[in-house]
């Protein structure tokens, strides 16, 4: 049995990460056209047969000044829905970043469950897997879809960039807040696993209500230690904020921040202009823009490319 072709379509803001994941799959990025109306509208399609294919659509899912998360999710939707009519075996969407999966449970009567709603739309056009890089939650990612879901930690990419550290000095794992215990511990068992030292662990506390954070107590041992804040992503640089000043008033002598998708909302100009932190590392999942542009050398950029490709890889074999 002949094993049906493959395509990556990579759509509009997201084409250079897509390049470079076709480059590390070494084929070439299928073409396609999108087009905008005078309205605000769009639309794609491919601009190639895709008959009989195994084709993956990546879009990240971020807003910006370019496009909200709304834009580029229809978009991500109707292109999907295009390849589907014009006969693609399976379609399986490549989101780096997730939109709406911040929402995945009820905190207040009547509240929504958006996480579920959009795998409900994914559904709807006839998606047949999501592939996904460091959701919010996981748990909820993998319940929410009935199709089948690929989930890419970042641990391992940030790991690597970090496994020089322990060699200079001892390191702290430091999860922001409850709800990302597990990704930090994730982090810190890759960490130990690249070097062979030991990584110490450590958790923020943090309570949100109507927007409100509060919650100042640092639980675990960074006196003396390198601190090394772990989250899925970064927005305004509040909550890094919050988590860094908690370790230098504890002790720890350098501090840094790892976050899977930088989002830097409105720049985050206070995030880069303050000194708590002495570096920030982000994957390439979402474009940075301007957001370092105050402060090149204190953030580092790693590229997801290699890991994208491998699970579009796995997934084709699969199939």
């Amino acid at each position: 049995m002949t094993r049906a072709p493959l395509s990556l379509f990579g759509l509009q803001g997201s084409a250079p990460l897509a390049g470079r994941v076709a480059a590390r799959l070494e084929i070439a990025l299928a073409r396609h056209e999108e087009r905008e109306f005078e309205d605000g509208e769009h639309k794609a399609r491919p601009l190639q047969d895709v008959r009989g294919h195994d084709a993956f659509v990546l879009h990240s899912l971020h807003g910006g000044p370019g496009a909200s998360p709304n834009d580029r999710l229809c978009r991500l939707l109707f292109f999907c829905g295009a390849l589907r009519d014009a006969g693609a075996a399976r379609v399986t969407a490549v989101t780096p970043y997730l939109c709406y999966a911040r929402k995945d449970r009820r905190t207040k009567p009547n509240d929504p469950i958006t996480t579920r709603y959009v795998a409900a739309l994914f559904e709807a056009v006839g998606i047949a897997g999501v592939i996904a890089l460091e959701v919010h939650n996981l748990a909820a990612f993998e319940n929410a879809f009935r199709c089948p879901t690929i989930h890419l930690p970042a641990a391992p990419l940030f790991a690597a960039h970090f496994a020089a550290l322990p060699r200079r000095s001892r390191v702290v794992a430091v999860s922001p807040d409850a709800g990302g215990a597990k990704r930090a511990e994730q982090f810190r068992q890759a960490l130990e696993a690249a070097t062979g030292a030991d990584v110490g662990s450590a958790c923020m506390e943090k309570h949100r209500s109507g927007g409100v954070v509060s919650g100042a107590l640092l639980a675990g041992e960074v006196r003396g230690r390198a601190a090394i804040i772990i989250d899925d992503l970064v927005s305004t640089g509040g909550t890094l904020l919050r988590a860094a000043r908690a370790c230098r008033e504890a002790g720890a002598v350098a501090v840094h921040a790892a976050a899977a998708h930088g989002l830097f909302v409105g720049g985050a100009p206070e995030l880069f202009a303050s000194p708590l932190l002495d570096g920030i590392v982000i994957a390439n999942t979402v474009p940075p823009g301007d957001a370092g542009a105050g402060a090149p050398r204190r953030l580092a950029i790693i590229d997801a490319a290699e890991t994208i490709a491998r699970a579009i890889a796995t997934c084709h074999d699969a199939a």
